[in-house]
């Protein structure tokens, strides 16, 4: 049984680089590279300060709450990527692969999980529980960060999916206490 295990990790680690590189091609394209930098940029947090801020400005006291609830899943997803970085300790895909180009500033040393993922959909959780409205502008530049983490060669596509994973997981979390 170990032998089995071993050979379905080695197996899904070659799945997850050689998708890794094929989608990192993609950044040899000028607009792509510019344009997915820019959503990575805005995913640093600026768009996600901006929603909270437009929930308020247009929705008054109703919007402190669901502001106030999207930077408390922001600060509890913070300290649990910190938190799971420091433990795996995964090399970012440019630092093992050659062919991978990065084409993107990494804010930190580690690859998993990604954060800037993780953020995404926990911010994009919470706020379209409340504001489901929001859903063609949330939806939409959440699933191009997650992109943006792989065509950058900042992230492997396992490092995106956990990361999602983890930002739902504590959306819902948040939604229970």
């Amino acid at each position: 049984m170990p032998h089995k295990m071993s050979l379905y990790l080695h197996r899904m680690s070659e799945w997850d680089s050689s998708l890794c590189i094929r989608v990192n091609r993609t950044s040899h394209y000028l607009w792509v590279r510019l344009w997915f930098r820019l959503i990575s940029r805005l995913g640093d947090g600026m768009f996600w300060y901006a929603v909270m801020l437009g929930i308020v400005l247009t929705q008054g006291d109703a919007g402190v709450v669901p502001a106030v609830h999207m930077g408390l899943a922001g600060l509890t997803g913070t300290l649990i990527y910190k938190w799971l970085k420091g433990k795996t300790l995964r090399p970012r895909p440019y630092e093992v692969h050659q062919d991978i180009w990065l084409t993107g500033r990494p804010l930190d040393r580690f690859s998993f999980p990604s954060g800037h993922t993780l953020h995404a959909v926990a911010f994009c959780s919470v706020g379209l529980t409340y504001y489901p409205e929001l859903a063609w502008l949330l939806l939409p530049f959440t699933l191009m960060v997650g992109m943006s983490r792989v065509i950058l060669g900042l992230h492997y596509p396992s490092d995106v999916i956990a990361g999602a994973a983890i930002g739902g997981a504590i959306a819902a979390l948040t939604f229970l206490i």
